[in-house]
């Protein structure tokens, strides 16, 4: 068991390098902190999207549609990991892999844009967008 963990843990923080921009240092223990916040988002997905399920029926505000807890990618300001919750029809939500996140800048620095884009990949250079999913929540991990 602890083979796997750490065989899967080391191919996260292989595939999670390619959310970093070339051109910013990082270090191994930058890479081990978005490897590990992704295996945790993988690993409570599940409990995740029940939770934000249940916290949004209670306050009035459910859906009828299907929803899944999937990583964010941000990209703009540094390579960044976290996680969404995406709503839409069954087949659409399954195709979605993560979301992507870009950040720019409005109008000189006023304004602070964020894009949220569901997507059919992990990786952040290969993806299609998936047409017809929205994101209905976003969370934040803790380090």
């Amino acid at each position: 068991m602890k083979k796997k963990f750490i065989a899967g843990l080391l191919v996260l923080c292989f595939l999670s390098v390619a959310a970093v921009p070339a051109t910013q240092a990082f270090s191994l223990g930058d890479i081990l902190k978005v490897g590990g916040i992704g295996f945790v988002v993988d690993k409570f997905s599940g409990p995740l999207n029940n939770f934000i399920n249940t916290l949004t029926f209670k306050h009035g505000a459910g859906t009828d549609y299907a929803t899944k807890v999937v990583p964010i990618i941000t990209l703009g300001s540094g390579g960044y990991i976290g996680a969404a919750q995406v709503t839409g029809p069954q087949d659409l939500v399954d195709r979605t892999e993560s979301v992507l996140q870009i950040e720019g800048n409005f109008n000189g620095k006023q304004f602070r844009v964020k894009a949220l884009i569901p997507i059919d990949s992990k990786n952040p250079v290969n993806f299609s967008r998936v047409q017809g999913v929205g994101v209905s929540a976003e969370i934040d991990v803790k380090i």
